[in-house]
């Protein structure tokens, strides 16, 4: 940033914008202080940081080197420039152009543009093979981020102002050596943004008035400009010790300083003394940080001791606040360790033989006994850090036959995260690594202290604890911080290189001690937890809590993991890879699912009140629908409770759900729990539906009834794999059998992204008649697998239908569907028999008892093989994953076609399952709506939907791969190319009778309803009331579905928000007005529905206010889903604010993107 004192003008260039983005209002202070208005703030220097800024320039001349030797004579060098040199600047934009305008240059290097407003320097311009430029960037980190992405797309954005031709691509090439690349049109909107966001904070800090002009105070955020401050920097840090800001208390989060400044709490001070939590937050966070607070203010210099020679350590005030997290302690054996790494992050050997750069070495492994006895593993190499690794862990395993029950203590996740990611890199130790975490050997001390203690501290780094429990041994040497030591350890090499082994035997000795301090502070703070815990009678065991899941890796994963790691084709490896992961994708869901539901159990609700399809119980609002009874015919007696409360973000409630009511401890019922738990908790179903809540039927525990209600209600138990595991499992052999060699099977096709094997070896038909080409296709298809992507509106349920139905009644198929859900699979077969396929050869066993009202056939649960051997033509079974994969209902491969509809919802690993039933497979279905949800973390994308993996991030499904239904009946013209557009690279088009469709007086399309308001979550009043406004502008008006004209009802439009609280909110305000028969619901309320028009609101003012951020908000699938149920218009409402952010992720910069050009903003 330069200011030009001649004209009163400020100068940006791209770096500005990273600046701008991680702290505004200490860009805003750094341009006052150019101005003259205040002293600039002197940031400490980051010898870490500087040594990267040298290592960057290696690895972009190196990349220079590159581009001379691969073109010769053809790489332009624009001489390095300084911006506050106008001569030499105009004279490097005046090369520049030249270069540009060359048809024989082939990478220009340090690209130079300027404006009155911007300027900036390109690393490298290289000329694409039709001719257009494409922007690179030379990045060390090892992934793309954000900031370097925007600098990227303003080096684009002075390409189209100069009318220059650029690629539709950006590229960073990364310290790695791998290139990361991504579109331009994912990243221009929100620059446009950024930029526009710049210009508007400038305009604000009135540049002409120079030094005569007010600085920016802190919490001024400039009305509605909301100028945001990291709280973080320098600059901030400043700030927040001078105004005894919010900030200051340890653990305080934005938007919890939102809440309690708008309730006129602004100072630690303030918050110590309080009495009463904010609106919408909740006791049990208020009462935590009030009293954080107030230890802070007790400690000396608020918790922040001075650490220097000879001065005695102030000793922080403390409580324990939750002494039961105590008892996640182990029992202390004989033969633990406290270990601690100590790692250089920017240490690298350059280029394998693969190409690959590797970053990082962890040089010292480091250990203490019980008798604080220390050991260590130096690696000054990648080869010696995979021989310390080795060693390690053969001193670990050998250790472990003496003291079975030792555990590994450290502080903060970085030792088994690094001790995993290192064992993945040297190819060594993977599976004891994974052994000595499934088995709980490590345990961290810092989630335990959070959860236990309050300290009267801003931080909780082991450091600051340290006064606690270390006494006169507390460290006052200079090495205090990581990163001291590592550019105290690159010192060292380098003496050693240069020969001086001597000086730098000295440094290594110092981070010895270092290390061992580390070691020994561990090793103090467990014994120093311990004593707290018995001072609460508590007794720390060794026993995991009963009903936890210990996973163990099985041998079938193991042996293909093998196979994988030995296969030379790289997308042979994959998908063997992919076929492992799967063999444990249902041990590693339910293992998640476990251990996250009994961590709550020990947890306060506060801690976990935001996790999807949890609902934090408001008893006020709650009433006993049903006291106990003994209902007729029932050996049990149960009792129906009408549950309201508060429901976390992406919560979805569905009638017959069996989800956990949490209750307090003592349970009022006789059941067993662990010492450790604060929580009890049963399972209750779902018998009814609320707006805010649900009605639960209880059952009474061994004849006992009580009338204490629930805290809350938590997710129910994912379903047993049973026969979709043994499926896995059969078709895993079959490939280990082979010798890795994967069978010719629709699975298999699958894993490979093969292209649909026809009969031999023909093209997909393409006649332009979709059921058609599906029917012959399927049809020639062998033993493999066909896609078909059917977007919002085009007739998906229809052509499948329709499909099934000429290959039953024509060819005699044998035909299976299987979906998430009975419902999906009932409409389906719904559908078949309309298409013409007699009931008599359509079966399912349903769901519930029989209504007999069902289009099918109705068979007994286990009535299927039986219903099989009776036909004598091509039938159609429906049934789920479990049902398919059942050996004793279906056979292996006895079917022609399997039809798994909702594909894009359908994980690959269950697809491998159910794909054993059949020869051929269908997948049906749109990756571009809800995405597949997963419990777990996996090694590989077995949780992605199928039709997911096989479109490997496309919109449009490839043409090789399937069939694109292109044609929406659904969606006016006006409507569909906005969706179009969002998710569909523009193939998506309206079939002409849709315009037929007409709403008096409403423009067609998506209309955008921007707001101005602030500091909004989950809910927006003044939303609600501009939705009832264009309810009340809307209803009665004359509307034409294409059937006839009649006047627009509540029922035809639909009300979408992503947050429960917003739909609550919107209903009362509907309600209040007259309007209450109009639908309002999250998106997966209303897929596979449609209306005459929708309104779309989304009630966050901003990302930071957003619970789960951009990323979540404006997922291009929720989106889409919300705007293409509308027939005739849908409206967005939306917060202004939501432009303002810069999201964390390339992928949330894409979301945005999409949104901005939705909305009309790009």
């Amino acid at each position: 940033m330069r200011y030009i004192d001649d004209d009163g003008r400020i100068v940006w260039s791209a770096s500005d914008l990273k600046a701008a983005a991680e702290c505004e209002f200490a860009w805003l202070r750094a341009i006052d202080a150019k101005l003259g208005r205040l002293p600039a703030v002197d940031d400490p220097e980051d010898l870490t940081l500087a040594r990267a800024g040298r290592l960057g320039t290696q690895h972009e001349l190196r990349v220079l080197e590159e581009y001379r030797a691969r073109f010769p004579g053809r790489v332009v060098e624009i001489p390095e420039t300084r911006s506050s040199d106008a001569a030499a600047l105009a004279a490097a934009v005046a090369a520049t152009d030249a270069a540009l305008a060359d048809p024989d240059v082939a990478v220009v290097y340090q690209a130079a543009f300027a404006t009155d407003e911007f300027v900036g320097f390109a690393d490298f311009l290289v000329r694409d093979d039709d001719g257009s430029w494409i922007v690179q960037d030379t990045k060390l980190a090892r992934r793309a981020r954000v900031t370097a992405l925007m600098q990227l797309a303003a080096y684009v954005d002075q390409l189209d102002r100069l009318g220059v031709p650029r690629s539709d691509r950006v590229q960073l090439l990364l310290g790695d050596g791998s290139v990361s690349e991504h579109a331009v049109r994912d990243l221009l909107p929100v620059f446009g943004l950024r930029r526009d966001r710049l210009r508007a904070l400038i305009a604000d800090r009135d540049v002409p008035a120079g030094a005569a002009g007010a600085s920016l105070a802190w919490g001024d955020e400039r009305g509605a400009l909301r100028v945001v401050a990291c709280g973080r920097c320098a600059t901030c840090d400043l700030e927040v010790i001078a105004q005894r800001d919010l900030l200051l208390v340890a653990g305080m989060r934005p938007v919890q300083r939102d809440r309690l400044r708008a309730a006129g709490v602004v100072t630690i001070d303030a918050l110590a003394a309080a009495r009463e939590a904010p609106p919408r937050m909740s006791w049990d966070t208020f009462a935590g940080l009030r009293t954080q607070a107030r230890l802070q203010l007790e400690s000396p210099a608020g918790g922040v001791a001075p650490v220097a020679s000879g001065v005695p350590v102030a000793v922080p005030t403390f409580e324990v606040v939750f002494p039961k997290a105590l008892g996640a302690l182990p029992r202390p054996s004989r033969g633990d360790l406290f270990f601690d790494f100590e790692g250089d992050p920017l240490y690298t050997e350059g280029a394998g033989a693969n190409g690959v750069t590797n970053w990082g070495i962890d040089y010292l492994f480091g250990w203490v006994d019980l008798d604080e006895q220390y050991s260590a593993l130096w690696a000054h190499s990648f080869a010696e850090e995979k021989a310390a690794l080795e060693q390690f862990l053969d001193f670990v395993a050998l250790r472990r036959q003496t003291h079975p029950d030792l555990h590994i203590y450290h502080y903060a996740p970085y030792e088994p995260s690094h001790l995993l990611a290192m064992a993945a890199r040297h190819g060594v130790g993977e599976a004891a690594v994974d052994r000595l975490l499934a088995e709980g050997v490590f345990v961290d001390l810092y989630p335990i202290v959070r959860r236990a203690l309050r300290v009267g501290s801003r931080s909780y780094s082991i450091k600051k604890l340290e006064p606690l429990y270390m006494g006169d041994e507390v460290r006052t040497s200079d090495v205090q911080r990581g990163d001291d030591s590592i550019v105290r350890y690159v010192e060292a090499r380098t003496l050693q290189d240069a020969g001086d082994a001597a000086s730098a035997q000295e440094i290594f000795d110092d981070l010895a001690d270092y290390n061992r301090y580390d070691c020994v502070s561990t090793r103090r703070l467990r014994d120093w937890l311990v004593d707290r815990a018995r001072e609460a009678n508590l007794v720390p065991s060794r026993e995991p809590d009963a009903g936890e899941v210990v996973y163990e890796p099985s041998h079938r994963a193991e042996a293909l993991s093998r196979l994988a790691a030995d296969a030379g084709d790289e997308t042979a490896a994959e998908a063997l890879r992919l076929g492992a992961a799967a063999i444990d994708y249902y041990p590693r869901e339910s293992k998640t699912f476990w251990a996250t539901h009994f961590l709550r159990l020990r947890e306060p609700v506060s801690v976990w009140e935001d996790t999807r399809d949890v609902v934090v119980v408001d008893r006020d609002r709650c009433r006993v629908v049903t006291d106990w009874h003994l209902p007729e015919g029932a050996r049990v007696h149960r009792r129906i409770v009408e549950i309201r409360g508060d429901l976390a973000p992406g919560t979805r409630l569905v009638e017959g759900q069996s989800p956990y009511a949490v209750y307090e401890v003592p349970a009022p019922f006789p059941i067993e729990t662990s010492p450790r738990w604060i929580h009890a908790a049963r399972t209750v179903k779902v018998v009814d539906v609320l707006d805010d809540g649900v009605v639960i039927e209880e059952n009474a525990y061994q004849g006992f009834t009580w009338q204490e209600l629930p805290v809350a209600l938590t997710p129910q138990a994912p379903p047993m794999a049973g026969s979709q595991q043994a499926a896995i499992d059969e078709w895993a052999d079959a490939v280990l059998a082979a010798g890795g060699d994967l069978p010719a099977d629709p699975a298999s096709d699958l894993l490979l992204r093969r292209p649909p094997r026809l009969a031999g070896g023909a093209a997909l038909p393409r006649t332009g008649d979709d059921i058609d080409d599906i029917a012959a296709a399927l049809v020639a298809l062998q033993d493999s697998a066909l896609s078909v992507q059917g977007p919002p509106g085009t007739g998906k349920t229809y052509v499948g239908s329709h499909v099934v139905a000429r290959l039953v009644r024509e060819r005699g198929f044998r035909v299976g569907v299987v979906a998430q859900s009975h419902n999906v699979v009932e409409h389906m077969l719904d559908r078949i028999v309309d298409a013409g396929v007699p009931k008599a050869q359509v079966a399912k066993a349903p769901k519930g008892p029989a209504t007999g009202a069902e289009s099918f056939t109705v068979i007994a649960k286990n009535g299927m093989a039986p219903y099989i051997a009776e036909q004598q033509a091509g039938f159609v079974v429906g049934g789920t994953a479990w049902d398919l994969t059942h050996a004793g209902r279906i056979g292996r491969r006895s079917l022609d076609l399997l039809v798994i509809d909702e594909a894009g919802q359908f994980s690959l690993a269950s697809t491998i399952a159910v794909s054993m039933a059949a020869s051929r497979v269908l997948l049906l279905g749109d990756p571009q709506q809800l995405p597949q949800v997963s419990q777990g973390t996996h090694p590989e994308p077995v949780d992605t939907s199928a039709l997911g993996w096989v479109m490997d991030g496309a919109s449009v499904i490839p043409p090789e791969r399937g069939y694109f239904l292109a044609q929406t009946r659904r969606m006016r013209p006006e409507v569909a190319g906005p969706v179009s557009e969002l998710s569909y690279a523009g193939r998506l088009a309206a079939h002409p009778d849709t315009s037929v469709r007409t709403l008096d007086g409403v423009a067609s399309g998506v209309i955008t309803v921007p707001m101005a308001h602030t500091r909004n979550a989950t809910q927006s009043p003044e939303e609600a009331e501009r939705v009832v406004e264009l309810v009340r502008g809307l209803r009665g008006r004359a509307w034409n579905d294409g059937t006839g004209v009649r006047p627009l009802e509540d029922r035809d439009i639909i009300v979408v928000t992503p947050y429960n609280a917003q739909q609550v909110l919107v209903e009362e305000a509907l309600a209040a007005a007259g309007f209450a028969d109009a639908p309002v619901g999250t998106v997966d309320r209303f897929q596979g529905q449609e209306a005459a028009v929708v309104i779309v609101s989304l009630a966050a003012s901003s990302g930071r206010d957003a619970p789960r951020g951009l990323e979540f908000l404006l997922l291009q699938n929720r989106i889409n889903v919300a705007v293409s149920r509308a027939m005739h218009t849908a409206y967005v409402v939306y917060s202004t604010g939501l432009l303002d952010d810069l999201p964390r992720t390339p992928e949330g910069v894409a979301r945005l993107s999409a949104f901005a050009r939705l909305v009309g903003a790009a």
